[in-house]
């Protein structure tokens, strides 16, 4: 018996101690498009937008009152083609005012360049495994993923969110219809309906589209409360197409420039 014990306890030494984890209501990874589709412009709108969305006082009720520990963690990355993302501002709690302004501030200091290709499957496999040992347990998982156009790098996207609903993540969607910058032929007209049928996921996820870059910052403000308060918007239950091809993005990437992978 003594072996034994000193064989676990051993064993024990090695692993180390368990690491404790914060409770919080949600862990929310923002995910933001900076593909070369984007203006500098657009860029800096965007970090702008969700820092003032941040520290709106909707967004502070919701964090304060959408769930039973007051308080979230939050991550900012920044995506384009296959191998293009980057932590702008790792894993945070949010619980107060203070630590909404200081999230906030660290998105402002500079701001972004633009990366070639959109792979919204290669956010959500960079974003999966980082819920996992962040020092936060959450009630729920959330990758938000904002894009102005649909998958064109990487593997194909319903593979990628087939992988975040087993692990039990919502994914929700911000579709960019602004029809500004370059790369014009990855356009879709109706980019809302492809985020509905491609992208998102979970039984409380829902789309935002955006039309207008002056209505961003409220788009933002609109989508953070409703996530952190697990509601959904009005037009929750849109009407959706039939058989759409969520393949569209690599067909058009071939059309045009030959083997999309």
């Amino acid at each position: 018996m003594r072996t034994v014990l000193l064989g676990i306890a051993a064993a024990l030494a090695l692993v180390g101690p368990a690491r404790a984890e914060t409770p919080v209501d949600v862990e929310l990874i923002l995910a933001v498009d900076v593909s070369l589709s984007m203006t500098a412009r657009e860029l800096e709108i965007q970090r702008r937008g969700y820092a003032e969305a941040l520290v709106s006082e909707d967004v502070l009720d919701a964090i304060r009152l959408g769930g039973p520990n007051g308080q979230i963690a939050l991550s900012y990355v920044e995506w384009a083609g296959p191998a293009s993302q980057r932590v702008i501002v790792d894993w945070t709690l949010i619980r107060t005012r203070a630590d909404a302004e200081a999230f906030a501030a660290k998105l402002t200091i500079t701001f972004p360049d633009a990366l070639p290709r959109t792979a919204i499957s290669s956010i959500i496999d960079h974003s999966i495994p980082r819920f996992d040992d962040n020092a936060f347990a959450g009630e729920r998982r959330v990758i938000d993923i904002s894009g102005d156009g649909p998958n064109n790098g990487g593997r194909p996207v319903l593979a990628a969110r087939a992988d975040a609903a087993a692990r039990g993540i919502t994914i929700n969607g911000l579709p960019l219809m602004t029809r500004e910058g370059r790369w014009t032929e990855f356009d879709l007209a109706d980019l809302d309906q492809y985020y509905r049928h491609c992208v998102i996921v979970g039984p409380t996820a829902f789309v935002i589209p955006v039309l207008r870059w002056e209505d961003f910052p409220d788009a933002v403000r609109r989508k953070l409360v409703l996530e952190l308060s697990e509601r959904l918007p009005e037009d929750a239950n849109a009407i959706r197409v039939e058989g759409y091809d969520c393949l569209i993005g690599e067909k058009i990437w071939e059309q045009y420039y030959g083997d999309w992978n």
